[in-house]
């Protein structure tokens, strides 16, 4: 419980209404969450606006509230500001106490890659005894809690309240995603990162921010906006990336895999298996929080598979050696953790193998066939969920940017799939968007068989697969069953399989199952 205008000293040129000091129990947004006692937010959203929503929020039980305008026939006190975004953000931290300032923040942000980074971070950090939290599109984690997430990162009070539980349990390091929509809408204001990371950008959420450039702006907010305590790690092989060395305060660590002239290099990598050996340089002398590291190498051998496995394992390693992690503890972290499902997850490899990545943009095909293109194997069968409710520009973008590597993959045919009875009405595919796709493939003269149902376009994979093949299973929304339905069609083929054995990648899944 904290008192209104102790509260309210944190917001910069505010009105009051209605004045009086009383006692706020606690903060909400949304109406229906308003308990006894409360402060009523009302936040200006795009499909809403909190302010339709004050008499329910009374009605519930809120004492105050804040408005971006007064509104009349209300006496319970107003406190009127120029962004309630910003606002709720502030008020958030200040109510709780400021506990990201009590431990390790770190913020990822990346068109790709963001959760398996953070889950790959946090298993690092976890392997040298730090009692770690983890927030993310996945879940929110910490100690013995998972709870399902709603946003990749969470509103700003709600973000404040999983901080002050995780301090509360004795957590010392929390790695959070830290997504473009986030950073726009004010979520991440008021959180005391210590260390920000920018892994890469490419084309996407266009329609939200409006152009590519506002969207790098926003992205980019997160290292301009880091302070002189706070370290920035930066891929340097990511042209928009490399920009940022010097616009922003923070001490910065670049890395690079392709560029050779950052303070940690990547080489001598081996994905013949899919799964990758390197050699980590340190080319440059740089300090962490406590420790001065010089130019040293050391050999890593990742348990995920992909190009791109490699990059977010650069990040974890940097971030590692930030905070004092052994060598020796980094490596045994990074080949013991299994990865983040549909991140090119290796769902069965008996004498073919199926993987399973969600090739959610350019971006993200990109490392994906890159990868594929780096291992050795006969045949690749590519089963692909036709992006449903994304319009004909990026189902466009991704026909283009698979047929870029065709060639070079020996691939002249593609089982699509419509994902019909896989997909709710938001995901469904339309007739331009089929279109589109066709018409690309045509041009470059990749035949497409096209099935309405998920299980009719694995099922022809399967059939034709030979030993030492790849199936890969690719899309968002429209492939999330994939791998539960091509694992239930081998057991269909072959009745005698060990089911045990053939559905364990299944255990801890949460997509599709």
């Amino acid at each position: 419980m904290i008192k209104l205008y102790d509260l309210i000293k944190c917001l910069d040129e505010v009105e009051i209404r209605n004045g009086k000091n009383i006692d706020i129990e606690g903060i909400a947004y949304n109406s229906k969450n308003v308990l006894n006692g409360d402060l009523f937010v009302c936040i200006k959203g795009y499909k809403t606006d909190g302010h339709k929503f004050i008499l329910d929020a009374v009605t519930n039980g809120a004492v105050a509230l804040v408005v971006e305008e007064f509104q009349d026939g209300w006496t319970i006190p107003q406190i009127k500001v120029k962004n309630s975004r910003e606002a709720l953000s502030r008020l958030s931290d200040r109510f709780y106490g400021s506990p990201s300032k009590k431990m390790k923040v770190i913020g990822v942000t990346a068109t790709n890659g963001k959760t398996s980074t953070t889950f790959m971070t946090n298993a690092v950090l976890e392997n040298n005894g730090f009692k770690t939290g983890l927030i993310g599109t996945v879940a929110v984690k910490y100690g013995n809690t998972i709870i399902p997430a709603n946003l990749t990162t969470p509103e700003s009070l709600d973000l404040h309240r999983y901080f002050d539980k995780m301090y509360r349990e004795g957590i010392t390091h929390v790695t959070m995603e830290v997504s473009s929509s986030a950073l726009d809408l004010k979520r991440v204001n008021d959180v005391d990162f210590d260390i920000v990371v920018f892994n890469n950008v490419s084309r996407e959420h266009i329609d939200l921010h409006g152009s590519f450039e506002e969207y790098f702006r926003v992205k980019s907010s997160l290292i301009t906006n880091a302070k002189e305590n706070q370290f920035a790690i930066l891929n340097l092989d990511c042209p928009y990336v490399a920009s940022l060395v010097d616009k922003t305060k923070a001490k910065v660590i670049t890395y690079g895999i392709e560029n050779p002239n950052g303070h940690l290099y990547c080489k001598n990598i081996d994905l013949s298996t899919g799964r990758a050996k390197f050699t980590v340089e340190i080319r440059k002398e740089f300090r962490g929080e406590d420790i001065l590291y010089t130019p040293t190498s050391f050999d890593v051998e990742l348990k995920t598979p992909g190009y791109h496995s490699v990059y977010n394992a650069m990040v974890a390693i940097t971030v590692g050696l930030i905070c004092g992690v052994p060598i020796d503890v980094i490596k045994d972290a990074l080949l013991k953790f299994g990865g983040v499902e549909r991140r090119f997850e290796i769902i069965y490899e008996e004498d073919f193998k199926i993987i399973d990545d969600h090739f959610a943009n350019p971006g993200n095909i990109d490392v994906t066939l890159e990868t594929l293109q780096k291992m050795k194997y006969n045949n690749l069968k590519l089963v692909y969920a036709i992006r449903g409710n994304r319009g004909p520009i990026v189902n466009r973008e991704n026909a283009e940017t698979i047929v870029k590597w065709a060639h070079k993959l020996g691939l002249k045919e593609i089982i699509a799939t419509l994902s019909r009875s896989h997909t709710t009405e938001k995901d469904w595919v339309k007739e331009e968007e089929i279109q589109v796709f066709k018409e690309v493939m045509n041009k470059a003269g990749i035949d497409v068989i096209l099935y309405d149902e998920l299980y009719d376009s694995i099922k022809h994979a399967i059939k034709e697969v030979g030993k030492d093949d790849v199936i890969l299973l690719a899309g968002c929304q429209g492939m999330d069953y994939g791998a539960k339905v091509a694992l239930e069609i081998i057991r269909e083929l072959n009745p005698n399989i060990d089911a045990v054995k053939l559905f364990k990648p299944l255990q801890n899944r949460v997509a599709g199952v």
